[in-house]
């Protein structure tokens, strides 16, 4: 295993397989949370925090968009059922403790999002003489740097005054996604010989 992803090409760029497989599940999951954003954005923006979902669709949009342009696509057999169990964990789950349904879909969504932008790092997995010019590289790179401004939207939302009351459930939800995609996350760099740190 590998802390890092390759072995690189002779211009420095990512195994096409390894480039697949990463991209696949960038793609799922930040289209998952583009998926139940735009499901969650009223059509017309009533209150503050809704221009946040809004603005957040389209991050997550170009997210997953740019990852399937900058991609080397090859075949890989495996991704069906890889996709598969990516997509069902993405699936809102709902919050112990919370009895309003509607609330409980927002936390969920945020405790997803906080998960997904704070455990996947994968600038990270980028060597040092990865080809700073190759799209792959860059995308990776360019979603690092997006997920850590998104982040600072779910911290806001899951902290506020108003989940007090519900402070431990919505605790328990954000440690629960985190745990299922850093899972996912590891199964899928080590099914391409990476392991993480």
């Amino acid at each position: 295993m590998n802390a890092f992803l390759g072995p690189l090409d002779s211009s420095g760029g990512v195994p096409p397989l390894q480039q697949t497989r990463v991209a696949a599940f960038l793609i799922s999951a930040h289209g998952a949370l583009a998926r139940r954003l735009a499901i969650g954005t009223p059509a017309t923006l009533k209150f503050g925090w809704q221009t946040e979902l809004h603005s957040q669709l389209y991050r997550e949009t170009e997210i997953a968009t740019l990852m399937m342009r900058a991609t080397s696509w090859v075949a890989d057999l495996e991704l069906a059922p890889l996709c598969l169990s990516w997509e069902t964990a993405w699936l809102p789950k709902p919050v112990e403790g919370v009895t309003d349904w509607s609330q409980g879909l927002l936390i969920d969504l945020a405790a997803l999002a906080h998960a997904i932008h704070a455990a996947i790092r994968p600038a990270a997995l980028l060597p040092v003489e990865a080809n700073a010019q190759d799209p792959f590289v860059l995308a990776l790179r360019r979603i690092e740097f997006e997920s850590s401004r998104l982040i600072q939207a779910q911290i806001v939302f899951l902290k506020g005054s108003e989940f007090v009351p519900i402070r431990g459930s919505v605790n328990t939800a954000v440690e629960r996604r985190h745990q299922q995609v850093r899972d996912l996350w590891e199964a899928m760099l080590k099914s391409i010989g990476v392991q993480c740190a």
